[in-house]
């Protein structure tokens, strides 16, 4: 056990990490200072106290959350992935933040927001798509390509967002899309659960590497060369947090 222990002392940070840590490059900085809404002018010291305390505090939330759950680091197990899933939606709800989904959207909304024609509009939720490692199995922004190009030749122009006649028309066309693809505005939430279903193997397959890794690096040492390699999955990271 001493081998584990002391073998996985990085993986078991990086876990520990994760669930806060991920969120840096997509949550707001209104997100974390709570004051950012009110009309007191914050100095920079006292603001970057406020940030400081409150990502601390979601910190210690999912922490408390981790402690109490058992992660079973096996990405083949269905049951292990989905078990996974819920834990780290019980860490985003209890430390109130974002679901990849959200972070999407929110990313949609300020790249987007200045944005004037529909071309553009959909060449940058393409960007947003490829930076997110997400793909588009379906085909459908070809699809929806396709159907811009109908409306703005009937509209001999580029189609503006502020054209509300014109963009009622895409809109229309879309719907035609989604219809076509079997998407239902209903069943949203299936597909973001399966989404987060892929990012919960996804980030089980990163820390089961780490653990091999970490434990080979380990075994190259003097002191555990004639330890055996555990699997990830025996080992209950509750006892590395």
């Amino acid at each position: 056990m001493a081998f584990s222990l002391r073998a996985l002392s990085k993986s078991r940070q990086l876990y520990a990490n994760r669930a806060i840590l991920q969120q840096e490059h997509a949550v707001p900085f209104r997100f974390f200072a709570k004051e950012a809404g009110r009309p007191t002018v914050l100095k920079g010291d006292e603001m970057l106290k406020n940030i400081f305390l409150e990502v601390k505090k979601k910190f210690d939330t999912a922490m408390e959350v981790l402690r109490a759950e058992k992660i079973t680091i096996d990405p083949e197990d269905p049951a292990a992935v989905t078990h996974y899933a819920k834990v780290m939606k019980t860490v985003r709800e209890k430390a109130d933040l974002f679901s990849e989904s959200q972070r999407i959207q929110y990313t949609i909304q300020t790249k987007t927001q200045d944005i004037p024609d529909a071309r553009t509009y959909l060449l940058t939720l393409k960007e947003i798509r490829i930076k997110r490692g997400l793909t588009d199995e379906l085909g459908a922004e070809a699809m929806m390509m396709d159907a811009l190009e109908k409306v703005e030749k009937d509209l001999k122009k580029p189609l503006m967002r502020n054209d509300k006649k014109g963009m009622a028309v895409l809109l229309a066309e879309f719907d035609k899309i989604n219809k076509k693809l079997g998407i239902r505005k209903e069943d949203l939430p299936k597909y973001e659960e399966q989404l987060e279903l892929k990012i919960a193997k996804a980030q089980l397959e990163e820390l089961h590497k780490e653990c091999y890794e970490a434990m080979d690096t380990q075994k190259k040492r003097e002191e555990f060369k004639d330890e055996d390699v555990i699997e990830p999955k025996s080992l209950d990271i509750r006892n590395f947090i």
